[in-house]
């Protein structure tokens, strides 16, 4: 029997405020069952399993922080929208841990290939088009964006910058300025013809 008043998206919504509350590896439909007061089987006519539910909510975690990250980076370019869509992420990873972990689901193809997974990456390109990279680099970019930002909330998140006297604030802000200047003279470094030593004057 159906369960009045549960569907689909009541349970993921529920199954997303579990993660963030007790962590995304704690969600399970038996967690959920328990908090609607109802019998485990009661959610089978809404989800196959939990993996069904953990799907469900990296795919309302991707969509939400998308949308979050577009409004953040819109009518921005350069420096502003690099720093727009990093101030963008992490927030999101600082408000909802749990959420930020099912962003990182490893999903199935077809199902990658739905998802605002896709918005993220071509929001990343969008910026990174304003500095003028062009492939491999522009894939280059893309990982080491993804990879300094996840580093730097996960490291954040776990109490990694919490036993020096340099606020991670000012280290993140440093952090930014960094890829920016990077970024912007990458080209310029790396089509730079090595200077020549000089030629020894004649003696004698």
């Amino acid at each position: 029997m159906v369960r009045a008043g549960l569907t689909p998206e009541r349970l993921t919504l529920a199954g997303a405020e579990l993660a963030d509350e007790a962590g995304f590896d704690q969600v399970t439909l038996s967690a959920l069952a328990r908090q609607f007061d109802v019998k485990v089987a009661s959610l089978y006519a809404h989800l196959k399993n939990s993996q069904e539910l953990k799907t469900r909510i990296a795919l309302f975690a991707l969509a939400e922080l998308a949308d979050l990250v577009a409004a953040a980076v819109a009518g921005r370019a350069g420096k502003d929208a690099l720093v727009a869509f990093a101030n963008a992420y992490r927030d999101y990873a600082r408000a909802h841990p749990g959420r930020y972990d099912a962003a990182r689901l490893r999903l199935d193809p077809a199902t990658a290939a739905a998802s605002a997974g896709v918005r993220h990456a071509r929001m990343t390109r969008a910026i990174l088009r304003g500095y003028d990279l062009a492939e491999p680099d522009q894939t280059h970019a893309v990982r080491m964006l993804g990879s300094v930002f996840h580093g730097y909330v996960s490291l954040e998140a776990a109490g990694g910058f919490s036993h020096t006297a340099v606020d991670s604030e000012e280290s993140w802000a440093w952090t930014l300025e960094s890829l920016d200047a990077m970024l912007r003279h990458h080209n310029r470094d790396r089509g730079r013809t090595p200077s020549r030593p000089p030629t020894p004057e004649p003696t004698g």
